[in-house]
């Protein structure tokens, strides 16, 4: 009896943070209240509160499966060029540019929920602050195996490159975003060699 209640419980902790995901993506962490969540996720606010011991939890949950989603997607891409530095970052720009031209993206949503709460101490905000050091760290490494002079410093670069794709998303034209990116990282690798 306990594992059927168990798979019950796994299956509405998902369901509510599979909504809350939804929602604040679409809409915006601080624009969604936990009544909403409740409501399109169909349990009961103890239910969410169970699982959730406040909406800032849910909010660092949701962070969290999005990074989890990040580095998957990262670490497969990675894994296909292990010996070609150079190749590697180019496939990591074109699923970027491509998941930045998607129609309903919205940004990244780390720095999405950065932006909302300038609390350096708020849970989500610690997540997102790991998840774009942990970003730096890898690009740092591609700089290195590309023979970067200052690999900290081409990484730093690549980072405000990448980030600025994913905030100016509104702005680019639909394939732009992949050449744009190429063309500013291969620049970006030149100057770092000199």
């Amino acid at each position: 009896m306990k594992a059927r209640e168990s798979k019950t419980e796994d299956e509405v902790r998902k369901r509510i943070l599979d909504t809350a995901c939804n929602l604040f993506y679409r809409q915006g962490v601080r624009a969604v209240g936990v009544d909403l969540v409740v409501e399109e996720a169909g349990v009961a606010k103890t239910s969410l509160y169970r699982h959730f011991r406040t909406k800032d939890d849910l909010i660092a949950a949701f962070l969290a499966r999005e990074d989890e989603d990040y580095w998957r997607t990262w670490d497969r891409v990675a894994a296909q060029h292990r010996d070609d530095a150079a190749a590697e970052l180019d496939a990591q720009l074109d699923w970027i540019a491509e998941r930045v031209a998607r129609p309903n993206y919205r940004g990244c949503p780390q720095i999405n929920v950065a932006a909302e709460f300038p609390e350096k101490g708020h849970p989500a905000r610690k997540v997102a602050a790991a998840h774009k050091r942990a970003l730096r760290q890898r690009l740092k490494a591609i700089a290195e195996r590309l023979g970067a002079k200052r690999p900290d410093e081409l990484a730093g670069q690549l980072l405000v490159l990448i980030n600025g794709a994913f905030v100016s998303a509104e702005t680019l034209e639909a394939k732009e975003a992949t050449r744009l990116l190429h063309h500013m990282a291969h620049a970006l690798i030149k100057a770092g060699r000199v």
